[in-house]
């Protein structure tokens, strides 16, 4: 039987994901006597202080990119994109988007990258529709002027979260929230899976790297872990219950910006959410 390229790329993840679980299953049975010795540290906890900045052009910022012109966001509802200044939030550029559901982007290789979540969240509950619309994950690769779209890359995983540009390698990455898993990607092979690092679970929605390593925002756990290529958790950033929710998220002078997507999809939002802000914390290690 041939398989399509979506099909083989969706096997070869199942297969990857399984193999890395088993081999972080293998880890831990190995290294089970020394941590009950207490030789293994757990790593370095912070607690943060965040900034509310100003609020995004739209109602429901669900992405984050930093560039030096500027902070890019993405609404997860309307598919506005904004590039915006670091300082006061003015517009510089202003456009929808051919997305759906933008959970992510990136700006590299010249393009727009947007990590798109599908049907039966935020975006499905839009009054309206538009051509774009899928029922399915995907990235799409954007006009970074228009939003209009170039490609767009079916997701084997299924919906994507955060996605971000390496310009170390020109590789992307993104955040496959079902897997539990950060792929590194090559945007010159049509997203060809290079490498996949194990996350878990918690809602991973934001991704930046930085530092040498990659940083996850979860949602639902309400922090941040920086990781090392190898899946190992060398930090973790923790939120207050009274802080902004945390979604899209990014990094930009050694601050983490993320943003409050508030009521998207017309839900209510959760105690202490700050819908539509753009907040930010120093990465100050005390």
């Amino acid at each position: 039987m041939q398989l399509k390229r979506r099909d083989f790329l969706g096997t070869a993840l199942a297969a990857g994901a399984a193999a890395l679980a088993a081999s972080k299953i293998s880890g831990a049975q190995d290294d089970a006597p020394a941590r009950g010795r207490g030789n293994a540290a757990p790593p370095p906890t912070y607690t943060v202080k965040v900034e509310k900045l100003f609020k995004s052009p739209d109602r429901y910022p669900n992405a984050l990119e930093a560039t030096p012109e500027g902070l890019w966001i993405g609404d997860q509802v309307s598919e506005r994109v904004n590039l915006v200044d670091w300082q006061n939030g003015s517009v510089k550029k202003d456009f929808i988007a051919e997305a759906h559901n933008t959970s992510g982007l990136a700006v590299g290789g010249g393009y727009l990258w947007i990590g798109c979540n599908g049907a039966g969240t935020a975006a499905a509950n839009r009054p309206f529709t538009r051509p774009t619309d899928k029922s399915y994950g995907e990235i799409a690769k954007c006009d970074m002027n228009t939003g209009k779209q170039v490609k767009a890359y079916r997701s084997p995983w299924g919906g994507t979260h955060g996605t971000t540009w390496d310009h170390s390698t020109d590789h992307l990455w993104a955040v496959a929230p079902s897997q539990g898993l950060a792929l590194e990607m090559d945007p010159k092979d049509d997203l060809r899976i290079l490498n996949m690092v194990t996350i878990g679970g918690g809602t991973a929605h934001g991704l930046e790297l930085y530092e040498g390593a990659l940083w996850i925002m979860y949602a639902g756990d309400r922090q941040v872990k920086k990781f090392d290529h190898a899946g190992r958790v060398l930090e973790v950033w923790k939120l207050a219950p009274t802080d902004p929710d945390p979604h899209g998220m990014c990094i930009y002078n050694n601050h983490m910006y993320y943003c409050d997507a508030g009521l998207g999809g017309g839900r209510t939002p959760s105690p202490g959410a700050a819908p539509s802000m753009i907040v930010r914390f120093p990465l100050t290690r005390t």
